[in-house]
């Protein structure tokens, strides 16, 4: 692998904003698209587990009706493409035991050789279960995809906007989301800033290093 420069990496996230206005206009080229696509896939999560379900909203009609579960929030529609970032809904040892499934076939495994792994992954599901706190668990783990993605669109010159202001159980109806045991958490568009979005041009306000990294 080739690593990008210490450069090339502020300087994408420099330029990165949460965009307001996209232009409806531009597409995201496909290969480009199919890399971000790839980059969500290989987020990292907690074990390994992937509690999660990145929904690519295509269908115009279904689109057009996304601002008005959005806070009125246009991005949805104006954007080149509109991920829903899902959370896997109370997961359960079957969804433990197909990911133990996922690894014995990538690594050519046994499964009794992962047994140790499963179990211990199991012993932690079942305290977070216990302790009522899985869904707010495996919500983190989405979260941690949200960011790779818009780090990895910003350095290929592609805009995001996370919009959390959105409607859960009705994006879960329209989306058909809730059936399959899952939940929105939130959107992220992606496209081009329009060239009049006044955001795109403003300095980004971060506290000074010193003040959020701690040395000890």
């Amino acid at each position: 692998m080739k690593a990008v420069s210490t450069t090339t990496l502020i300087e994408a996230l420099q330029w990165r904003y949460a965009t307001k206005k996209f232009d409806p206009n531009r597409r995201i080229p496909q290969d480009q698209w199919a890399a971000l696509e790839e980059a969500m896939v290989l987020a990292p999560s907690s074990f390994g587990l992937q509690p999660w379900r990145f929904v690519l909203v295509e269908t115009p009609e279904i689109r057009a009706q996304l601002p008005a579960l959005s806070w009125g929030q246009t991005q949805s529609v104006d954007c080149s493409h509109y991920v829903v970032f899902a959370v896997r809904k109370g997961l359960t040892v079957a969804d433990v035991d197909r990911y133990v499934d996922r690894i014995a076939e990538v690594r050519g495994a046994t499964r009794e050789s992962l047994e140790g792994y499963r179990s211990f992954m199991l012993g932690s599901h079942k305290a977070a279960s216990e302790q009522g706190r899985l869904d707010d668990w495996s919500s983190r783990q989405v979260y941690i995809a949200l960011g790779q993605a818009m780090a990895a669109a910003a350095l290929l010159g592609i805009d995001t906007c996370p919009l959390e202001g959105i409607e859960p159980a009705k994006y879960d109806s329209l989306l058909g989301l809730e059936q399959e045991g899952y939940s929105a958490l939130c959107g992220l568009a992606f496209g081009y800033r329009a060239e009049d979005d006044k955001y795109a041009q403003a300095p980004k306000v971060r506290f000074a290093r010193t003040d959020v990294i701690k040395h000890v």
